[in-house]
């Protein structure tokens, strides 16, 4: 059911002056968005919706961290503060904040010149590099990994790069094959039933077989513990950044900001941009973005290789968009689902290739 965020209140809470318009924003899976145009200019208006992303504590901790990554220069959207002299509005049990409108448009991977890809992997360096001045650094723990049973915005709107993984996730190892054999089994199982059958069924049953067997030849390359953790944006893909003159103008959507392993989330995101509709990466463009991001982040080859693995790991146990379709009957990921299956296994066969090109 819809939400019409009160447009009085809050404007008033803002100081923003009187509403001219307001029209909703392609629609987020975890959040909302509003294009908002009033008499004092224009905003755009966010209503945190996901539960687990609402804490009005949570998100002002988000709003500081933008703000301090703004006085470094970092292109990013921090939010407007209120007349209470804080950033975030909680009306009627919502909260939402309201950020200055950044004219501009997101761009994948193929649109992107390599010359553009170095500069958004230094872009992420810089980011990684930037929150480490930024944020606390005692008591750093990492975040768990998000189950299988949800993907994160980022994963649902952005393809194949998605980050959710397979039940069973041990946050040190991984996902345990032997779960993943199992819930194999369950989808294959709803596939079978699903009617009418369809070429969709078709293509998911071929794909639950294919990734059965390439995990029964390689059960045993289960990575070790994660890398180097620090804070990290959490969800960097093309939706959340915006370009304006072929540069980047605002990275957006920090709700999973957190401490992860950093050069996991290079490697995730470079499998976001750069993936092609067959499901192979453009490695040109990889590598020119890999070399900038361990330039500017201070990462290793043996960190990006690392990461390199794991993430493959996880795309080889990753079946949330199967489980949206069958087990919610969502069908919003479908779309993506050739390019994100095919591309575990192009992975697996290249994978040599695909470790030069993040780590030589």
């Amino acid at each position: 059911m819809s939400h019409a965020p009160p447009l009085g209140a809050l404007l008033r809470q803002y100081a923003a002056g009187s509403a001219l318009t307001c029209d909703p924003v392609e629609q987020g899976l975890l959040n909302r968005g509003y294009r908002l145009r009033t008499t004092r200019g224009r905003y755009f208006l966010k209503h945190h919706f996901d539960p687990e992303t609402a804490d009005p504590a949570a998100i002002a901790r988000q709003h500081r961290a933008t703000q301090r990554l703004a006085d470094l220069g970092v292109p990013v959207a921090p939010p407007l503060t209120g007349t209470d002299g804080r950033t975030v509005a909680v009306i009627g049990g919502h909260a939402y904040a309201l950020h200055p409108w950044i004219d501009g448009r997101h761009r994948h991977g193929g649109q992107l010149t390599t010359r553009q890809c170095a500069r958004l992997g230094a872009l992420l360096g810089v980011v990684h590099a930037s929150l480490e001045r930024v944020m606390p650094t005692q008591g750093r723990t990492p975040a768990r990994p998000t189950d299988a049973t949800g993907a994160t915005e980022g994963s649902a709107r952005a393809g194949a790069g998605g980050s959710a993984v397979a039940e069973g996730v041990d946050p040190a190892r991984g996902a345990d094959p032997a779960d993943t054999f199992a819930l194999i089994d369950r989808l294959l199982a709803r596939v079978r039933r699903h009617r009418p059958h369809d070429a969709f069924d078709e293509l998911a049953r071929h794909r639950l077989l294919e990734r059965r067997a390439l995990l029964e030849r390689h059960a045993d390359r289960r990575p070790p513990q994660g890398g180097s953790v620090g804070w990290v944006h959490g969800d960097f893909h093309p939706f959340n950044l915006l370009y304006r003159d072929g540069e980047p103008a605002a990275i957006v959507d920090w709700d999973r900001l957190g401490v992860h392993p950093r050069a996991e989330e290079a490697v995730r995101a470079a499998v976001i941009f750069f993936v092609r509709p067959v499901g192979a990466l453009d490695l040109a463009k990889v590598r020119a973005y890999a070399r900038a991001y361990r330039r500017t982040a201070g990462a290793g080859p043996a960190e990006l290789a690392a990461a390199v693995h794991r993430v493959w790991w996880e795309r080889l146990n990753d079946f949330w968009m199967l489980r949206w379709h069958y087990e919610r009957g969502d069908t919003r990921a479908d779309p993506q689902f050739p390019a994100a299956s095919a591309l575990a296994v192009w992975w697996t066969r290249e994978y040599d290739t695909v470790c030069e090109a993040f780590a030589g």
